[in-house]
Protein backbone atom coordinates (compact mmCIF):
# COMPACT_ATOMS: atom_id res chain seq x y z
CA UNK A 1 0.00 0.00 0.00
CA UNK A 2 2.89 2.24 1.04
CA UNK A 3 4.41 2.08 -3.03
CA UNK A 4 1.63 3.79 -3.93
CA UNK A 5 1.24 6.52 -1.33
CA UNK A 6 1.34 9.09 -2.34
CA UNK A 7 -0.69 8.69 -5.42
CA UNK A 8 0.80 10.78 -8.41
CA UNK A 9 -0.75 14.11 -9.53
CA UNK A 10 0.20 14.86 -13.15
CA UNK A 11 0.51 18.58 -12.04
CA UNK A 12 3.09 18.73 -15.05
CA UNK A 13 0.30 17.24 -17.53
CA UNK A 14 -2.54 20.40 -16.49
CA UNK A 15 0.24 22.86 -17.06
CA UNK A 16 1.10 21.92 -20.53
CA UNK A 17 -2.65 21.47 -21.09
CA UNK A 18 -3.10 25.05 -20.26
CA UNK A 19 -0.26 26.08 -22.39
CA UNK A 20 -1.27 23.88 -25.31
CA UNK A 21 -4.89 25.53 -24.68
CA UNK A 22 -3.16 29.01 -24.96
CA UNK A 23 -1.37 28.09 -27.55
CA UNK A 24 -4.51 27.15 -29.78
CA UNK A 25 -7.31 29.59 -28.45
CA UNK A 26 -5.14 32.85 -27.85
CA UNK A 27 -3.26 32.40 -31.33
CA UNK A 28 -4.15 35.81 -32.57
CA UNK A 29 -3.12 37.37 -29.04
CA UNK A 30 0.36 35.27 -29.47
CA UNK A 31 0.56 36.24 -32.68
CA UNK A 32 0.51 40.40 -31.77
CA UNK A 33 2.61 40.11 -28.95
CA UNK A 34 5.12 38.39 -31.46
CA UNK A 35 4.55 40.85 -34.11
CA UNK A 36 5.22 43.99 -32.10
CA UNK A 37 7.59 42.35 -29.57
CA UNK A 38 9.68 41.87 -33.38
CA UNK A 39 9.13 44.91 -34.66
CA UNK A 40 9.74 47.18 -31.58
CA UNK A 41 13.04 45.12 -31.25
CA UNK A 42 13.96 45.43 -34.93
CA UNK A 43 13.59 49.38 -34.30
CA UNK A 44 15.62 50.14 -31.33
CA UNK A 45 18.20 47.75 -33.01
CA UNK A 46 18.08 50.12 -35.81
CA UNK A 47 18.32 53.27 -34.09
CA UNK A 48 21.22 51.91 -32.00
CA UNK A 49 23.11 51.12 -35.06
CA UNK A 50 22.29 54.22 -37.31
CA UNK A 51 25.28 56.02 -36.25
CA UNK A 52 28.81 54.71 -36.88
CA UNK A 53 30.77 53.10 -33.57
CA UNK A 54 32.85 55.97 -32.79
CA UNK A 55 29.72 58.78 -32.90
CA UNK A 56 27.30 56.69 -30.90
CA UNK A 57 30.34 55.72 -28.37
CA UNK A 58 31.18 59.38 -27.78
CA UNK A 59 27.05 59.79 -27.55
CA UNK A 60 27.08 56.93 -24.55
CA UNK A 61 30.28 58.88 -22.77
CA UNK A 62 28.88 62.19 -22.81
CA UNK A 63 25.07 60.40 -21.48
CA UNK A 64 27.89 59.07 -18.69
CA UNK A 65 29.35 62.59 -17.97
CA UNK A 66 25.94 64.48 -17.78
CA UNK A 67 24.41 61.91 -15.15
CA UNK A 68 27.82 61.40 -13.42
CA UNK A 69 30.93 62.32 -13.51
CA UNK A 70 33.58 62.63 -16.09
CA UNK A 71 35.49 59.77 -14.50
CA UNK A 72 32.42 57.23 -15.66
CA UNK A 73 32.54 59.44 -19.07
CA UNK A 74 36.12 58.26 -19.83
CA UNK A 75 35.76 54.29 -18.63
CA UNK A 76 32.46 54.40 -21.00
CA UNK A 77 34.76 55.56 -23.81
CA UNK A 78 37.81 53.16 -23.52
CA UNK A 79 35.67 50.12 -22.77
CA UNK A 80 33.20 50.53 -25.68
CA UNK A 81 36.12 51.31 -27.90
CA UNK A 82 37.37 47.98 -26.54
CA UNK A 83 33.83 45.98 -27.10
CA UNK A 84 34.17 47.79 -30.99
CA UNK A 85 37.91 46.95 -31.06
CA UNK A 86 36.86 43.07 -30.36
CA UNK A 87 34.22 43.90 -33.31
CA UNK A 88 31.07 43.04 -30.67
CA UNK A 89 29.82 46.27 -31.28
CA UNK A 90 26.65 45.18 -33.21
CA UNK A 91 25.81 42.13 -31.04
CA UNK A 92 26.42 44.22 -27.95
CA UNK A 93 23.76 46.75 -28.95
CA UNK A 94 21.36 43.93 -29.83
CA UNK A 95 22.11 42.74 -26.04
CA UNK A 96 21.57 46.41 -25.38
CA UNK A 97 18.43 46.69 -27.07
CA UNK A 98 16.95 43.78 -25.72
CA UNK A 99 17.82 45.06 -22.36
CA UNK A 100 16.20 48.15 -22.51
CA UNK A 101 13.01 46.98 -24.19
CA UNK A 102 12.50 44.09 -21.68
CA UNK A 103 13.57 46.43 -18.56
CA UNK A 104 11.13 49.33 -19.51
CA UNK A 105 8.21 46.87 -20.32
CA UNK A 106 8.88 45.45 -16.70
CA UNK A 107 9.41 48.73 -14.48
CA UNK A 108 5.65 49.79 -16.62
CA UNK A 109 4.21 46.85 -14.97
CA UNK A 110 5.88 47.07 -11.89
CA UNK A 111 5.93 50.23 -10.60
CA UNK A 112 1.42 50.60 -10.78
CA UNK A 113 1.72 47.18 -9.25
CA UNK A 114 4.06 48.02 -6.33
CA UNK A 115 2.22 51.28 -5.53
CA UNK A 116 -0.88 49.34 -6.05
CA UNK A 117 0.19 46.54 -3.20
CA UNK A 118 2.02 49.26 -1.27
CA UNK A 119 -1.84 51.05 -0.68
CA UNK A 120 -3.67 47.91 -0.38
CA UNK A 121 -2.03 44.68 2.14
CA UNK A 122 -5.14 42.54 0.57
CA UNK A 123 -2.93 43.02 -3.14
CA UNK A 124 -0.05 42.85 -1.04
CA UNK A 125 -0.33 39.00 0.10
CA UNK A 126 -2.08 38.16 -2.81
CA UNK A 127 1.18 39.36 -4.98
CA UNK A 128 4.14 38.24 -2.80
CA UNK A 129 3.73 34.76 -3.07
CA UNK A 130 3.39 34.89 -7.00
CA UNK A 131 6.98 36.99 -6.81
CA UNK A 132 7.83 34.55 -4.92
CA UNK A 133 7.25 31.98 -7.42
CA UNK A 134 8.45 33.69 -10.21
CA UNK A 135 11.76 34.84 -8.28
CA UNK A 136 12.51 31.05 -7.40
CA UNK A 137 11.64 29.74 -10.74
CA UNK A 138 15.00 28.81 -12.94
CA UNK A 139 15.01 30.85 -15.35
CA UNK A 140 15.67 28.88 -18.18
CA UNK A 141 12.05 27.15 -17.51
CA UNK A 142 10.89 30.10 -18.75
CA UNK A 143 12.03 29.71 -22.15
CA UNK A 144 9.74 26.30 -22.56
CA UNK A 145 6.26 27.83 -22.54
CA UNK A 146 8.10 31.11 -24.17
CA UNK A 147 9.02 29.05 -26.96
CA UNK A 148 5.65 27.01 -27.58
CA UNK A 149 4.02 30.27 -27.46
CA UNK A 150 6.33 32.95 -29.53
CA UNK A 151 9.07 30.02 -31.89
CA UNK A 152 12.65 31.10 -31.77
CA UNK A 153 13.90 34.37 -32.04
CA UNK A 154 13.96 37.68 -29.90
CA UNK A 155 9.97 37.12 -28.71
CA UNK A 156 10.92 34.86 -26.31
CA UNK A 157 13.87 36.43 -25.18
CA UNK A 158 12.21 38.97 -24.18
CA UNK A 159 8.81 37.51 -22.40
CA UNK A 160 11.14 35.49 -20.33
CA UNK A 161 13.41 38.13 -19.73
CA UNK A 162 10.45 40.40 -18.38
CA UNK A 163 8.93 37.57 -16.46
CA UNK A 164 12.48 37.23 -14.51
CA UNK A 165 13.45 40.80 -14.25
CA UNK A 166 9.81 42.37 -12.49
CA UNK A 167 9.73 40.90 -9.26
CA UNK A 168 12.40 43.26 -7.48
CA UNK A 169 10.88 46.75 -9.02
CA UNK A 170 7.73 45.68 -7.38
CA UNK A 171 9.17 44.33 -4.01
CA UNK A 172 11.07 47.50 -3.54
CA UNK A 173 8.40 50.05 -5.03
CA UNK A 174 6.34 48.89 -2.44
CA UNK A 175 8.93 48.73 0.31
CA UNK A 176 10.04 51.78 -0.34
CA UNK A 177 6.25 53.32 -0.64
CA UNK A 178 5.82 51.79 2.87
CA UNK A 179 9.11 53.13 4.72
CA UNK A 180 7.92 56.55 3.97
CA UNK A 181 7.53 58.07 7.67
CA UNK A 182 4.06 57.98 8.74
CA UNK A 183 4.36 61.58 10.69
CA UNK A 184 5.55 62.98 7.10
CA UNK A 185 2.71 61.43 5.60
CA UNK A 186 0.14 62.04 8.44
CA UNK A 187 1.37 66.28 7.95
CA UNK A 188 0.04 66.09 4.64
CA UNK A 189 -3.08 65.01 5.54
CA UNK A 190 -3.47 67.38 7.71
CA UNK A 191 -3.28 70.09 5.34
CA UNK A 192 -6.17 68.29 3.54
CA UNK A 193 -4.12 67.01 0.86
CA UNK A 194 -5.92 63.97 -0.95
CA UNK A 195 -4.21 60.50 -1.18
CA UNK A 196 -2.66 61.36 -4.82
CA UNK A 197 -1.51 64.38 -3.52
CA UNK A 198 0.39 62.75 -0.81
CA UNK A 199 1.44 59.71 -3.25
CA UNK A 200 2.20 61.89 -5.81
CA UNK A 201 4.27 64.79 -3.64
CA UNK A 202 5.77 63.16 -0.65
CA UNK A 203 5.58 58.86 -0.92
CA UNK A 204 6.86 58.86 -4.38
CA UNK A 205 9.51 61.19 -4.18
CA UNK A 206 10.89 60.17 -0.39
CA UNK A 207 10.75 56.61 -2.19
CA UNK A 208 12.88 57.58 -5.44
CA UNK A 209 15.98 55.52 -3.89
CA UNK A 210 13.82 52.47 -3.17
CA UNK A 211 12.39 52.72 -6.53
CA UNK A 212 15.36 53.30 -8.11
CA UNK A 213 17.18 50.40 -6.82
CA UNK A 214 14.87 48.16 -8.01
CA UNK A 215 14.94 49.34 -11.51
CA UNK A 216 18.71 48.86 -11.37
CA UNK A 217 18.11 45.31 -10.34
CA UNK A 218 15.49 45.12 -13.20
CA UNK A 219 18.80 46.32 -15.57
CA UNK A 220 20.97 43.85 -14.23
CA UNK A 221 18.96 41.22 -14.23
CA UNK A 222 18.04 41.43 -17.67
CA UNK A 223 21.45 41.32 -18.81
CA UNK A 224 22.20 38.17 -16.35
CA UNK A 225 19.86 37.08 -19.06
CA UNK A 226 21.44 37.69 -22.26
CA UNK A 227 22.94 34.57 -22.24
CA UNK A 228 20.15 32.41 -21.85
CA UNK A 229 18.25 34.89 -24.39
CA UNK A 230 20.79 33.25 -27.18
CA UNK A 231 20.04 29.82 -26.48
CA UNK A 232 16.52 30.48 -28.02
CA UNK A 233 18.24 32.20 -31.26
CA UNK A 234 17.89 36.10 -29.65
CA UNK A 235 20.67 38.32 -31.86
CA UNK A 236 23.31 39.64 -29.38
CA UNK A 237 25.94 38.20 -26.74
CA UNK A 238 24.28 35.86 -25.48
CA UNK A 239 24.45 34.33 -29.08
CA UNK A 240 28.31 34.31 -29.58
CA UNK A 241 28.22 33.10 -25.44
CA UNK A 242 26.27 30.44 -26.40
CA UNK A 243 27.97 29.96 -30.13
CA UNK A 244 31.27 29.98 -27.94
CA UNK A 245 30.37 27.32 -25.62
CA UNK A 246 29.11 25.09 -28.56
CA UNK A 247 32.64 24.95 -30.16
CA UNK A 248 34.59 25.14 -27.15
CA UNK A 249 36.28 28.42 -28.23
CA UNK A 250 37.65 30.24 -25.30
CA UNK A 251 38.77 33.76 -27.39
CA UNK A 252 35.14 33.95 -28.52
CA UNK A 253 33.38 33.34 -25.46
CA UNK A 254 36.11 35.45 -23.38
CA UNK A 255 35.25 38.59 -25.86
CA UNK A 256 31.14 37.98 -25.53
CA UNK A 257 31.82 38.04 -21.74
CA UNK A 258 33.50 40.82 -21.25
CA UNK A 259 31.76 43.01 -23.68
CA UNK A 260 28.87 41.74 -21.04
CA UNK A 261 30.69 43.34 -18.35
CA UNK A 262 31.74 46.91 -20.02
CA UNK A 263 27.66 46.86 -20.86
CA UNK A 264 26.79 46.12 -17.14
CA UNK A 265 28.99 48.44 -15.51
CA UNK A 266 27.82 51.46 -17.71
CA UNK A 267 23.52 50.59 -16.87
CA UNK A 268 24.99 49.78 -13.03
CA UNK A 269 26.50 53.29 -12.77
CA UNK A 270 23.96 55.36 -15.29
CA UNK A 271 20.92 53.50 -12.76
CA UNK A 272 22.76 54.22 -9.48
CA UNK A 273 23.35 57.91 -10.32
CA UNK A 274 20.31 58.76 -11.62
CA UNK A 275 18.54 57.15 -8.31
CA UNK A 276 20.79 59.47 -6.16
CA UNK A 277 22.01 62.78 -8.68
CA UNK A 278 23.03 64.98 -5.62
CA UNK A 279 25.82 62.86 -4.84
CA UNK A 280 27.91 63.22 -8.09
CA UNK A 281 29.12 66.79 -7.93
CA UNK A 282 31.26 66.42 -10.70
CA UNK A 283 28.41 66.02 -13.38
CA UNK A 284 27.53 68.02 -15.66
CA UNK A 285 23.66 67.56 -14.50
CA UNK A 286 24.75 68.93 -11.12
CA UNK A 287 26.93 71.66 -12.22
CA UNK A 288 23.62 73.23 -14.25
CA UNK A 289 21.38 72.31 -11.36
CA UNK A 290 23.46 74.42 -8.95
CA UNK A 291 24.04 77.21 -11.85
CA UNK A 292 20.64 77.34 -12.51
CA UNK A 293 20.30 77.53 -8.98
CA UNK A 294 22.86 80.94 -7.88
CA UNK A 295 21.16 82.55 -11.22
CA UNK A 296 17.64 82.56 -9.47
CA UNK A 297 19.45 83.11 -6.06
CA UNK A 298 20.82 86.40 -7.65
CA UNK A 299 17.78 87.65 -9.24
CA UNK A 300 15.99 87.19 -6.12
CA UNK A 301 18.49 89.28 -4.70
CA UNK A 302 18.63 92.04 -7.36
CA UNK A 303 14.60 91.96 -6.86
CA UNK A 304 15.05 92.33 -2.90
CA UNK A 305 17.87 95.08 -3.40
CA UNK A 306 15.67 97.04 -6.03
Amino acid sequence: MLDNFPPRIPIGSWIADLIAWINVNLDFLLDFIKDTGSWVNDAVVAVLLFPHPLIAIVIFALVAWLVRSWRLALGVLISFILIMSMNMWVQSMQTLALVVIAALTAIIIALPLGIWAARNDTVSAFVKPILDFMQTMPAMVYLIPAITFFSIGAVPALFSTIIFSLPPAVRLTELGIRGVDEETVEAGQSFGATNWEILRGVQLPLAIPSIMAGINQVIMLALSMAVIAGMVGADGLGKEVTHALSTINVARGAEAGLSLVFLAIFLDRFTAALGAPGDHKSSLLAKWRAAREAKLRDAQAQGVTA
